[in-house]
């Protein structure tokens, strides 16, 4: 049963890898932009982008000009759009495992 589930969770993710990293740049590319303009290193920028994508925001990394804070709301709704495309993947593999086991 696991197999069958992970044979479909990849074979969904190969068909919508090109959203989904579409989606990941959409994150990183201002999450460096942003580190760039606020002087942080690489790996904040990078923390801070993935913490505020997954709408978990503990707020240790904070932006202070305006432009980086609108590229944050941006990264943010990324995040929900990659959030619910990951969900949605997953529960599409659900279902093919459970209609698999019923056959």
């Amino acid at each position: 049963m696991r197999r069958v589930f992970f044979a479909s969770l990849f074979r969904q993710l190969a068909v919508i890898w090109p959203i989904l990293s579409g989606i990941l740049l959409l994150m990183v590319g201002p999450g460096l932009l942003i580190g760039y303009m606020e002087g942080w290193r690489t790996g904040d920028a990078l923390y801070f982008t993935f913490v505020t994508g997954l709408t978990i925001g503990y707020g240790d990394l904070a932006p202070q000009r305006a432009v980086s804070k609108v590229l944050s709301i941006m990264i943010g709704f990324a995040g929900i759009a990659l959030t619910g495309l990951v969900a949605a993947v997953c529960v599409q593999a659900l279902r093919a495992t459970l209609g698999e086991r019923q056959e």
